[in-house]
């Protein structure tokens, strides 16, 4: 029987998306936003997809905002968008 794929799904493009794929986004305890590039820290996650217009639909529609139950300061959008230069796209 074949191993079943973890799915996750997209806030940018709304698709169910391999979840080795996407870019895992975590809140911790104490608020700070980062990119988990292993996928297994500790605290809140949310996917997006490798695309920057994945990000930027889901900053424009504030899909992370809702996902995380709270209002994410401008800086936290820069630095991810930076985050998600540097692993290439």
């Amino acid at each position: 029987m074949a191993k079943k794929i973890p799915l996750r799904q997209c806030l940018g493009c709304q698709e169910m998306i391999a979840k080795k794929d996407l870019i895992r986004i975590v809140k911790d305890q104490e608020d700070h936003f980062t990119v988990d590039a292993t996928g297994k820290m500790n605290g809140r996650g949310a996917y997006v997809c490798r695309k920057q217009e994945c990000l930027k639909k889901a900053i424009k529609n504030k899909s992370l905002e809702r996902s995380f139950k709270m209002t994410i300061p401008a800086e936290v959008y820069e630095k991810l968008n930076k985050e998600l230069i540097e692993l290439g796209e």
